[in-house]
């Protein structure tokens, strides 16, 4: 067999960076303008846990060690950013990525809204 190594590494200037802030963890993921992911992180995998999880200081480390990844392993430079959902470290995962030093192109709230939501109750009766 001819060792060819499985994950070619691409140079890729820019990137779009999702944000996926819940009331319990944060998770952060770095594509290329494809789509394709370059690295990842969460506040779990940044060695959290429980309740800590869901902490601004949390979502900052986590933002900083995929933004590290995607830095060194793919020359990631620009992003555009994606913020989702409500939870405690949407703000601050937006000034970690603002302190990396990494230029921010764009930044766009993909929150689901609902429009009218799932059926009510039947009516009560006494």
């Amino acid at each position: 067999m001819a060792g060819k190594s499985k994950n070619i590494k691409k140079e890729t200037g820019t990137g779009k960076i999702y944000v996926s802030a819940s009331f319990n963890n944060t998770l952060v993921t770095i594509t290329n303008a494809q789509g394709e992911t370059l690295a990842w992180s969460s506040s779990g995998a940044s060695g959290f846990k429980g309740t800590r999880r869901a902490t601004p200081f949390a979502a900052t480390t986590a933002v900083e060690k995929a933004i590290e990844k995607a830095k060194n392993n793919f020359g990631v430079t620009e992003a555009e950013i994606y913020v989702k959902g409500p939870g405690p470290g949407r703000d601050a995962a937006l000034r970690a990525i603002r302190s990396s030093g990494m230029k921010i192109s764009l930044i766009a709230d993909i929150t689901p809204v609902p429009h009218n939501g799932p059926r009510p109750k039947k009516k009560r009766r006494v």
